[in-house]
């Protein structure tokens, strides 16, 4: 198999013909597709995507914008198509804004363990977006792409050596088991580590993310794909950042949907719900925080979330579970949400705690089942609960399939 060049060689010919030539250097073969927006690929090439849309429909190409959207979409396509096909086991470019735009765009069409490089010159932005969810590794081109020099050729002849390295790693665990996605963050981290034990002693994988906003959507992601046997949504914490502009905000409306056309048992628990993660300090709280409950944390601090805010919550996390009534079930501890949240905690608030059981019960289907304990969510009690029931639900989906 060959690892896939991809890039817009009408303005970036020559990096990417080295890419192409130390690619080979290291053994392997090239399949190489042009996606450039200006004119045809200056060399020959084995997919000029320029090309195929200027034959289709040569009016997407009249307006930068709509060309760049029609040749990324339809490289994305390209390369996914030649991945299940077993001809490509990696894919690499290199760009400056909008060829990193292009690049990204078009390997995020490729499933997770797909080796993926992007040199770029804007590597040293913030590349949330352009990352995503998926495992895309980005290398900071340092120099800006021009033509081959000591430094660029050096970089380039690294991430080719890098593309390589991933292609031939074949790595494969001893065993696969039924597998669960476990949510969590800093603030539940023990209920996380109890879980982890608990889930594992019963004979499941636990694939945990980091509900940083990213890592909750990463796991949506993979539960579309049929990944897991069940989620156990530890740490539903992204919806109050979203709510307030938090740390862990970047949440989409996929986050808590039931997977299209598959039926993937939830457990879902209000972890970290009691506040809303916001970068200031105690040197530094904004005037509309000054009579909040506050937990101070590092650069960050906790703010407990009002009876109103809770209850557009529940609003929330209501309309989302009643989606999959037959495949959801609600496990509240009562005792708090987090390491801030319980009795002596700063963040401890009984009343609104009680406002969102409340709210949640007005607005949830009456099929989804709302389970208390009167446990913390750090307590090993609760991890043996939430163990068990998250058990109890997939077997349960597994006898009705």
């Amino acid at each position: 198999m060959a690892i896939a060049v991809v890039g817009t060689f009408d303005t970036k010919a020559k990096e990417h013909l080295f890419l192409k030539g130390r690619i080979e250097a290291y053994g392997y073969d090239v399949f190489t597709i042009h996606v450039g927006t200006r004119r045809p690929a200056p060399f020959p090439v084995d997919r000029d995507i320029y090309r195929e849309i200027e034959k289709k429909n040569p009016s997407l190409l009249s307006r930068r914008d709509q060309a760049i959207e029609a040749v990324r979409t339809l490289a994305r396509k390209t390369v996914a198509a030649l991945y299940r096909e077993d001809r490509i086991e990696g894919v690499i470019s290199a760009g400056g804004g909008t060829g990193t735009h292009l690049g990204t765009g078009i390997m995020k069409g490729l499933p997770i363990g797909v080796p993926k490089v992007m040199v770029s010159t804007v590597a040293a932005k913030d590349m949330g977006s352009v990352v995503g969810t998926k495992d895309i590794t980005m290398i900071h081109s340092v120099v800006d792409i021009l033509g081959i020099n000591s430094i660029s050729g050096m970089i380039l002849d690294r991430a080719a050596g890098a593309v390589c390295g991933m292609a031939r790693a074949r790595w494969k665990p001893e065993r696969i088991s039924k597998r669960i996605a476990l949510t969590f963050f800093g603030f539940i981290t023990e209920a996380a580590e109890h879980l982890k034990d608990r889930l594992e002693k019963l004979g499941y994988e636990v694939i945990p993310f980091h509900a940083n906003g990213t890592g909750g959507m990463a796991m949506e992601e993979l539960a579309g794909e049929g990944v897991f046997d069940g989620i156990l949504d530890l740490a539903t914490h992204e919806f109050a950042d979203a709510l307030k502009n938090g740390y862990c905000r970047g949440i989409g409306p996929e986050r808590l949907t039931p997977p299209r056309g598959k039926s993937v048992p939830r457990l879902v628990v209000p972890g970290g719900l009691d506040c809303a993660v916001l970068e200031f300090t105690r040197e530094s709280v904004p005037e509309i925080y000054r009579d909040r409950k506050i937990f101070y944390y590092d650069f960050r601090s906790a703010v407990r979330l009002s009876r109103e805010e809770t209850r557009l919550i529940a609003d929330q996390l209501s309309e989302k579970m009643n989606l999959n009534p037959r495949g959801t079930l609600l496990l509240i501890p009562s005792r708090g949400w987090s390491e801030a949240d319980g009795e002596g905690a700063p963040l401890y608030d009984p009343e609104v705690a009680s406002a969102f059981v409340k709210r949640m019960s007005e607005t949830l289907d009456p099929r989804i089942e709302i389970q208390e304990a009167d446990l913390h969510i750090n307590e090993a009690a609760f991890a043996d609960l939430a163990a068990q029931t998250m058990d109890a639900m997939v077997k349960r989906g597994a006898l009705s399939r």
